[in-house]
């Protein structure tokens, strides 16, 4: 079997680990070998002790994307739901994978901001608001969005399944499936 990256990037609350969630049981339902590298879950074991400045946050996506190639180059499908919110992190992770001959795949969880802050998952947008935390993404830090993601989802107008379905298409189409 093929194995591929596929990384959801967006905006914190845009539904990035609800969709890779979605598409692993599907995958795992065909048979597939599929693992979802969460953001948070890493973020409390193979990246603890790391904070929120630049370069830490560029220190977890390229741990996070180093895990995910190699389980790719082992025919699993990475879904990858991080914010990533820096457009050179992802790139040197997508030119690694390339560099190895490992299928990556870039999606761009296109939910507003508006959307995220009402939904607001995780309470964060709600605790920047009253002061308590400050260097939240897309709000008061910086979120570059893809400018040429493999599929730009706008996952706030369309179901979880929907979405899902949608990265399914992309990488059926790539043959990685």
């Amino acid at each position: 079997m093929t194995g591929a990256t596929v990384w959801l990037t967006g905006l914190p609350s845009a539904g990035k680990t609800t969709i890779a969630r979605a598409l692993a049981g599907r995958l795992r339902d065909e048979g597939r070998r599929a693992e979802v590298l969460d953001g948070d879950e890493i973020r409390a074991f193979l990246s603890a002790g790391l904070g929120f400045s630049r370069a830490d946050r560029d220190t977890n996506v390229q741990r996070i994307g180093f895990v995910a190639r190699l389980l790719a180059a082992h025919g699993v499908t990475v879904l990858v739901p991080v914010i990533a919110p820096y457009a050179d992190s992802r790139e040197a992770v997508r030119k690694r994978h390339l560099e190895h001959g490992t299928p990556y795949v870039e999606v761009h969880v296109a939910t507003p901001l508006e959307v995220c802050a009402e939904r607001d998952v995780k309470g964060l947008y709600a605790r920047q608001a009253k002061g308590e935390i400050s260097g939240l993404t897309g709000v008061d830090d910086p979120y570059e969005a893809p400018d040429a993601p493999d599929l730009r989802l706008a996952a706030h107008g369309r179901t979880v399944t929907e979405s899902a379905d949608a990265v399914y298409a992309l990488l059926a189409g790539r043959g990685l499936l």
